[in-house]
C-alpha cells in the first residue's frame, strides 16, 4: 500500500504540472493575441523563457520581433528594460556606473552605484550585433552569472533574468557579429521568417484600423520561477538523456561517432552547454504539453535553435552553399535515438 505522504507528493507535483502547463498556455494566447501567426516562433520562446534561457531572435526588418518580446514583457508582473544598441554604446550604459555626490550636511564625498538597464527581469537588447564587442560583453555576466561587476563590486540581478536579442541578419555594414562565447550564453537561436499568405493578410488588416489590443498580465515571476524550477525537476530518461549527448557529440568532426556531412562541412561542433541546452528545452517543451516527462521527439523538435549558433561552417560549406540549418537536418537523420 502506497503511504499516504508518497501519494499527497504525487498529487501535488501533478498538481503543480497542471498549473504550469496551465501558464504556458495563458502566455501563448495572450502572445497570439498581439502577434498573427508565428505559432513555432512562440513556442520556442516559450520553451526559453521556462528553461531558464536566454533567446536570440534572427529575422529581416518588420517581422514583429521587437513586438514578440515586448509583448512577453507586458503578460507578466515583471520589470521589463529596452537597450537600443548602437555603435557609441559603453559597458557602463548597460550595466550601471559609479557616482561621486557630497553630502550636504557633513561635505564627505561618497560614491554611490547607479544601476543600469541589465538591472531587471526582462531585457531586450535590440540591435545586439550593432555595438562593438567590449559592449556586448558587458552582458555576459549577467546572462550567465546572474551578477554584474562595476568597480571591483558585485552586485546580484534579481530573477528571473531572460535577455532576448534581436539581430538582423541581411544588414552587414557597421554590425559586429557576436563572438562565439557570447553565442554559447544564448540557450536558444529563433529564427523569424516571413509570415504565410494568410496570417500576412490578418497582419494587414487588423494592424491598420484604430483597434489596439491590450494585453493583459497573466502571470507573476513567482510563478514563472516555480515553473523553471519544475522544469528542472522533470525526470529524463537514459535513452533522452544518451540522445541529447549522441548529438552534441556528433556535431563535432574530430569525434569518431561523426557522421561524414559532419567531418565534410562543420570546423568546429558545440560544446557541453548544447547538450544542458537540448535536455532543458526537452523537459519545457513537454512541461509546455503536460507531459512529465521529455521524449526524444522533444530532442528533435529543438535541435534546431539549440544548435544553429553552436555549429561553425567551414570553407567547403560556404562553396557547397549549405546551411547551417541543411547540415542539421542532415545530422538528425543520422543520429538515431532509442
Amino acid at each position: 500500500m502506497t503511504p499516504p505522504s508518497t501519494t499527497t507528493n504525487r498529487d501535488a507535483d501533478g498538481r503543480s504540472l497542471d498549473a504550469a502547463a496551465d501558464l504556458a498556455t495563458r502566455l501563448d494566447a495572450e502572445l497570439g493575441r498581439v502577434i498573427i501567426g508565428q505559432a513555432a516562433v512562440r513556442r520556442e520562446v516559450l520553451i526559453c523563457l521556462l528553461a531558464g534561457g536566454h533567446c536570440l531572435l534572427r529575422g529581416v526588418p518588420g517581422l514583429a520581433k521587437t513586438l514578440l518580446i515586448k509583448t512577453l514583457a507586458a503578460a507578466v508582473h515583471l520589470k521589463f528594460n529596452r537597450i537600443q544598441f548602437t555603435p557609441d554604446l559603453m559597458p557602463s550604459d548597460i550595466l550601471g556606473t559609479d557616482v561621486i555626490e557630497e553630502d550636504t550636511a557633513t561635505g564627505k564625498r561618497q560614491i554611490r552605484f547607479i544601476p543600469g538597464p541589465v538591472f531587471a527581469n526582462i531585457i531586450l537588447a535590440d540591435e545586439i550585433n550593432r555595438t562593438p564587442p567590449r559592449t556586448q560583453a558587458a552582458l555576459l555576466e549577467a546572462m550567465q552569472e546572474y551578477q554584474v561587476t562595476v568597480g571591483g563590486v558585485r552586485y546580484p540581478l534579481e530573477r528571473p533574468l531572460f535577455v532576448l536579442a534581436t539581430e538582423n541578419p541581411i544588414e552587414q555594414e557597421g554590425t559586429h557579429p557576436l563572438p562565439e562565447a557570447q553565442l554559447d550564453r544564448f540557450m536558444f537561436n529563433v529564427v523569424i521568417d516571413y509570415p504565410v499568405a494568410g496570417d500576412e493578410r490578418r497582419i494587414l488588416a487588423e494592424t491598420t484600423t484604430g483597434d489596439e489590443v491590450a494585453v493583459r498580465p497573466i502571470a507573476t515571476g513567482a510563478e514563472l520561477e516555480q515553473a523553471r524550477g519544475l522544469v528542472r525537476d522533470l525526470p529524463a530518461a537514459d535513452n533522452v538523456v544518451d540522445f541529447a549527448l549522441r548529438l552534441v557529440r556528433a556535431t563535432r568532426p574530430v569525434d569518431p561517432t561523426a557522421p561524414s556531412v559532419v567531418r565534410e562541412w562543420v570546423k568546429w561542433g558545440a560544446g557541453p552547454r548544447a547538450g544542458q541546452a537540448l535536455l532543458l528545452g526537452a523537459k519545457a517543451a513537454a512541461l509546455l504539453d503536460g507531459r512529465s516527462v521529455p521524449a526524444l521527439d522533444d530532442i528533435r523538435a529543438i535541435a534546431l535553435p539549440v544548435l544553429r549558433h553552436r555549429m561553425l561552417l567551414n570553407f567547403q560549406a560556404e562553396a557547397d552553399g549549405v546551411s547551417t540549418d541543411q547540415v542539421i537536418g542532415k545530422l538528425l537523420d543520422a543520429v538515431t535515438g532509442g
